[in-house]
């Protein structure tokens, strides 16, 4: 019997095995051996110049505050005067008033219970709040180098509501529309 090694090919046979393993030319477009990553570069050129041109226009604000310690005491530890010690409470019904001689009562005109600046028309009044604040620094000459105040919030106050009252206290219009500060410095305390 014979070795396979040894059996004859016959021409077609050889003509078969020289065509299927030539190298093959490649197709129109198709280079051999090369991944063209040209078209990739530019989509990430793009996007970068996209995020970085982006990353320019925004603009963040900031308010200086003073976090609630553990316990709320260390709220009011950094005010500096004794005379006032301005405490703003934003509840679902207005906004409530406390200084260190007691609660401001409806009107902001005396000491009592009560809301200081009630709602009106379903909406919180900080114009009237401002108001109210500016009288209360006025009313006490103490108070007047007096910056700190804290806002304390009911949990069911959205964030909006708490940020505009804390721009009515900050600042009051003078004259000729130059602003004149109230209580710039802003601390938060925690409701009990």
């Amino acid at each position: 019997m014979t070795t396979p090694e040894k059996i004859p090919l016959s021409p077609a046979q050889r003509s078969r095995i020289r065509r299927l393993s030539a190298s093959k030319e490649p197709d129109a477009g198709e280079e051999a051996g090369e991944l063209n990553i040209i078209p990739y570069l530019d989509i990430i050129m793009n996007i970068v110049v996209f995020v970085v041109s982006s990353l320019s226009v925004v603009f963040v604000s900031t308010i200086d505050s003073t976090p609630p310690s553990i316990g709320g005491a260390g709220s009011t530890r950094g005010i500096k005067s004794e005379a006032l010690n301005l405490v703003v409470l934003i509840t679902s019904e207005g906004v409530s008033l406390k200084t260190s001689s007691g609660n401001i009562a409806t009107g902001c005109n005396s000491l009592g219970a009560g809301i200081a600046v009630p709602k009106t028309g379903g909406q919180h009044d900080f114009a009237e709040l401002t108001r109210c604040a500016s009288e209360l620094k006025k009313k006490n000459e103490r108070a007047e180098s007096e910056t700190q105040v804290t806002i304390t919030a009911n949990p069911d106050v959205d964030f909006q509501t708490v940020i505009e009252a804390i721009d009515a206290v900050r600042e009051v219009p003078g004259d000729d529309n130059v602003r004149k500060l109230l209580f710039p410095d802003v601390a938060f305390g925690v409701a009990r």
